[in-house]
């Protein structure tokens, strides 16, 4: 490798870890800042270790992480019992839990699902479920980003390096 791709992997890397940072902490995009390392590395270099067919396996499991995550979080309050309000009060929890913290991120959505939920008239069981199921959804999907964003990672670097 000469050193001009030595400092193209290594800035690629250093994006791709900001992307799997990402997959935790919402605020940064996770997933497609992964992929949008890899398809820069690609194109910089002629696509010649990371090939366009590379790139788009790693744009369908960017679209599958994606997908994942908002079904997860959808469907875990769903299937609690939980409603739209229990929805939305998970995605405020989760703004508000960004900018308050690592841990806020994740107790915020279960306490404002829990919230909000009560806020439409759902008795204290059916609202704490719909929390439980925000924090599922969350877990989940954050937890299945997290082993894609290092699959997609671990194939870049094996791909460059051997």
């Amino acid at each position: 490798m000469s050193l001009l791709e030595i400092f193209l992997f290594a800035g690629t890397l250093v994006i791709m870890l900001v992307g799997l940072a990402g997959v935790i902490l919402p605020v940064l995009p996770g997933i497609p800042l992964i992929f949008g390392g890899a398809l820069l590395y690609g194109a910089l270099t002629g696509f010649k270790k990371i090939t366009v067919d590379l790139i788009l396996i790693f744009a369908g499991l960017t679209a599958f992480g994606l997908m994942i995550d908002y079904l997860a979080n959808y469907l875990g309050v769903k299937k609690m019992g939980g409603g739209r309000a229990g929805a939305i009060g998970a995605v405020f929890g989760l703004i508000i839990g960004i900018f308050a913290g690592i841990v806020w991120i994740i107790i915020l959505p279960f306490l404002f699902a829990v919230l909000f939920e009560l806020l439409t008239g759902k008795n204290n069981m059916q609202a704490l479920k719909a929390g439980i199921g925000t924090f599922l959804g969350l877990l989940f999907g954050g937890s299945t980003k997290f082993i894609l964003g290092c699959i997609m990672i671990g194939i870049f670097a094996w791909r460059i390096l051997f």
